[in-house]
């Protein structure tokens, strides 16, 4: 289990335009279909990264949290499949199930959406304004497998809640920690 950082995508910038399968409902996702909400978190995880076990149950916490908040929100898993079979569309759709995901949950079969957040681990976190301008990249929170801090989301809730109030988001952003995102060969 390789430790990998975010890479940290600058704030401002737009949302990037994709459309994925989602592995639930099979509808394709975009990220326009959430422009009547009041922001978009986009996160990228995986079933079988031990960091994503570690938060999962907040995540989906999370997403009926922003749920309630008009806040839409989209997990993307970019693995590559083949040689991380946990993580292909089936196994997803299992965890999306078990866990009870109210969210898309989306496979990035060509990696191609990964590339153009810059997306390095799972699980990473980009937040968006109601203007879909990126305001916070980084870590859910400072828990992290073994090291005994309680899994809370509060730097990912802190962003959120500044955002939706209308107040700047703190610039001082850490970035996320996990499994690098498993890359196709060549």
């Amino acid at each position: 289990m390789a430790l990998t950082h975010s890479t940290m995508l600058a704030l401002g910038t737009s949302v990037p335009g994709f459309q994925l399968p989602d592995v639930v409902s099979g509808k394709m996702i975009d990220p326009g279909q959430f422009s009547d909400r009041k922001g978009l978190l986009v996160m990228f995880i995986c079933r079988h990264c031990p960091y994503v076990v570690h938060v999962q149950n907040e995540l989906a916490r999370l997403g009926n949290d922003c749920a309630e908040k008009s806040l839409g929100v989209i997990a993307i898993s970019s693995n590559d499949a083949a040689n991380y079979p946990d993580d292909a569309p089936e196994q997803l759709n299992a965890m999306a199930r078990k866990l009870g995901f109210t969210f898309p949950y989306c496979y990035d079969e060509s990696q191609d959406v990964a590339r153009a957040f810059t997306a390095a681990c799972t699980p990473d976190f980009f937040l968006f304004d109601e203007a879909q301008r990126l305001v916070y990249r980084g870590q859910l929170d400072d828990s992290r497998p073994g090291n005994g801090k309680p899994v809370t989301g509060k730097d990912l809730r802190a962003a959120i809640d500044a955002m939706l109030a209308g107040q700047s988001v703190s610039q001082d952003q850490r970035p996320s920690a996990g499994c690098n995102i498993k890359w196709k060969p060549g």
